[in-house]
């Protein structure tokens, strides 16, 4: 019996060393397990998809690594209902449901979040690109699927070229839900900036810049990540944004782009985002301590 299991995909359930990216997700899981074991519990790494997993055999499972269920989403779901009848989930499976769709920017702006502007595109609608510029007074513009993660489809779009956009987006759309936003020059000028909220509280944060050329800030995209001390302004967006959630995630990561308008909300990820333990080990000592206290609350 394990008090939690530490959630991976098939891919990285072993880690090599020798690989920069298995290394650095090592680090980053490795300071978090030292943390747990620090304070007594019983841990272990498993992918999500292991099919030898009993998942009774555990009071929790915790999301890292699982990367993989933008492709294998068809088999994410039953999963993610499954496992929620036979161990706590964290964050919570209805979270993990509710944050997997991009639309949640709709809810959120809906509850007073400063989002990024963005019109949401449903599978299978006819979208003239050329008329949505028009109507939202937009000369470039980033279009992404709904349901994504690793900046996958996503690109960058202007009028010069926009028929060539409007195949490439219509031949997204024959297949999934889409959104369009306003390009924001500032992620180019200086990048960028992702909260960690551990138990509803700012811990740290990272700046992440794209290289020259590129606008994803992705590390796997030739992205950088620079430590970064949050302003009281990006602390105060970033706790009020997982106060707007529809329940208390036990943790968040809150990608803010400090637009012309003021602090706008690009994402909150609640399922498995990289929470940069390695610029700030402090914070793996924090997220272990949260998840204590809502083990044996729970218990209790």
């Amino acid at each position: 019996m394990y008090d939690l299991i530490v959630l991976t995909e098939a891919r990285y359930a072993t880690l090599d060393p020798d690989d920069w990216y298995q290394h650095q997700i090592a680090t980053e899981e490795g300071l978090l397990i030292d943390a747990l074991y620090a304070l007594g519990l019983r841990v272990a790494r498993r992918a999500w998809s292991d099919p030898s997993m009993d998942w009774h055999l555990t009071r929790a499972a915790l999301f890292r690594s699982t990367w993989d269920y933008v492709d294998r989403i068809d088999r994410f779901r039953p999963w993610l209902a499954h496992a929620a009848t036979r161990t706590r989930l964290i964050n919570d499976a209805a979270l993990i449901h509710w944050n997997l769709d991009k639309r949640y920017l709709r809810d959120l702006a809906e509850r007073g979040i400063a989002v990024v502007p963005t019109q949401f595109l449903d599978a299978g609608a006819p979208v003239s690109l050329d008329d949505l510029l028009d109507a939202q007074g937009w000369d470039e513009v980033v279009i992404k699927p709904a349901l994504a993660a690793g900046a996958r489809l996503t690109w960058r779009a202007g009028r010069a070229d926009l028929g060539a956009h409007q195949t490439q987006l219509a031949d997204c759309l024959a297949r999934e839900a889409m959104l369009v936003q306003p390009f924001e020059p500032a992620i180019v000028r200086e990048g960028e900036i992702s909260l960690i909220v551990i138990d509803g509280r700012v811990t740290h944060a990272v700046r992440k810049t794209a290289r020259t050329g590129d606008f994803r800030v992705q590390d796997d995209h030739g992205g950088q990540v620079h430590p970064h001390l949050p302003a009281a302004d990006e602390i105060a967006f970033a706790e009020r944004t997982v106060r707007a959630c529809p329940a208390a995630p036990v943790y968040a990561r809150v990608d803010l782009v400090r637009s012309a308008q003021g602090l706008r909300l690009m994402e909150i990820e609640l399922i498995e985002p990289e929470l940069f333990f390695r610029f700030h080990p402090e914070a793996a000592r924090t997220l272990a301590s949260a998840l204590v206290r809502t083990l044996f609350s729970v218990d209790a």
